[in-house]
């Protein structure tokens, strides 16, 4: 079962439960003559909305690629986390008003043995429904699901609520309602916006995981002709669709067949291990005695002197184009980055009175 199929039956699962839930209480509810427990099954047939939306927005991400979406539609499961996190997100802020009223102008609630036995059965289906969808969902790394595992939990703690201030209600004539729903409201309001900001993070293009770049740079860095790895860049066109780049240092001496071996097998181990579809560029260490290595070394020298500058690569030098250029990248802390060039420049052109320096600022968007 592949990790779309997964997440479809774990839904089903969901509908299942909440459908079979909503049965009991509807049930239950008739037999004792109890509206609240009636429409509190009508509540439970809702909550299985969040679980039909991750099914749709799965099936849609599962579209194949067009001409206007060469990438897929895989984002559209970030789409669904989103709504999901918003309903939970106005579950919370109407949990909230209602609380708020009630302690203000409480209510003396009326309670039942009966809806004493479903409140606890709605507790104990709530809460292993909730802990296994959002177990699921973290496993299989869908926002949706998880949001989705969430939304059953935190409707368990609104129940368990109820059911503890029954039974303070029953033992002490004391109402905490207003109190226990306003506390409960809040976190459910913060943790929907966390929910929210997620998914909303993937599709404005949140940054490398540091593990993942470590890992892609030391394994890239293991191929055998590879002298340094930079600029590595990753997006993410959902949880099953990657696109990357990076550059390699390679000697000046390598041929161009064994560049396009070389590069043809980190391509190949991306792929097999990581599923990215990674493009690989190359920068050339100039070898030997000669005017190139000696260059590259004294700029290598006065660029790293820098305390402001974290990384240098990209060395290019041509004779025939009257052309030095270099990547830096900067450290976070530099806001003029021009001015940064304007020095770097100015150090860099006694060695190359008659060429051309172009300092190129580059960004670390891995780390």
């Amino acid at each position: 079962m592949d990790r779309s199929q997964e997440i479809i039956r774990t839904s089903w699962i969901g509908i299942a439960a909440n459908v079979l839930l909503a049965g009991f209480k509807a049930t239950v509810g008739v037999l004792s003559g109890s509206v609240a427990i009636v429409m509190d099954a009508v509540n439970n047939l809702s909550d299985a909305l969040s679980s039909v939306i991750t099914i749709v927005g799965t099936k849609l991400s599962q579209r194949p690629a067009d001409r206007k979406h060469p990438f897929g539609f895989g984002r559209i499961e970030y789409f669904s986390a989103i709504i999901i996190a918003v309903i939970v997100l106005s579950a919370g802020i109407t949990s909230l008003i209602e609380s708020v009223k009630k302690i203000f102008d409480p209510t003396e609630p009326e309670y039942t043995l009966t809806t004493l036995i479903v409140i606890a059965v709605a507790v104990a289906v709530k809460i292993v429904l909730g802990q296994y969808v959002r177990h699921k969902g973290e496993q299989l790394k869908s926002d949706a699901l998880t949001a989705s595992g969430s939304d059953a939990l935190f409707d368990a703690v609104i129940t368990l609520a109820t059911l503890v201030s029954a039974g303070v209600m029953l033992l002490w004539g004391v109402s905490l309602d207003g109190i226990l729903g306003t506390l409960i409201s809040v976190v459910i309001i913060k943790a929907g916006i966390e929910m929210l900001a997620s998914p909303i993070n993937e599709l404005l293009g949140t940054g490398i995981p540091a593990e993942l770049s470590k890992q892609i740079i030391k394994e890239v860095s293991g191929f055998e002709g590879v002298h340094g790895v930079y600029d590595l860049i990753l997006h993410n066109y959902g949880p099953d669709v990657k696109i990357g780049s990076l550059h390699i240092n390679v000697y000046d001496t390598m041929s161009a067949h064994d560049i396009h071996g070389l590069t043809r097998k980190i391509t190949m181990h991306m792929i097999e291990h990581h599923d990215i579809i990674m493009t690989v560029g190359v920068y050339a260490i100039a070898t030997g005695k000669n005017r190139h290595a000696e260059l590259q070394t004294k700029v290598a020298q006065i660029l790293n002197a820098h305390k402001d500058i974290v990384q240098v690569h990209g060395f290019y030098y041509s004779e025939r184009e009257q052309l030095l250029s270099v990547d830096v990248v900067p450290d976070i802390s530099v806001d003029d980055e021009q001015a940064l060039v304007n020095k770097l420049t100015d150090e860099i052109q006694p060695l190359v009175p008659d060429m051309q320096v172009v300092i190129v600022v580059d960004h670390n968007y891995s780390e």
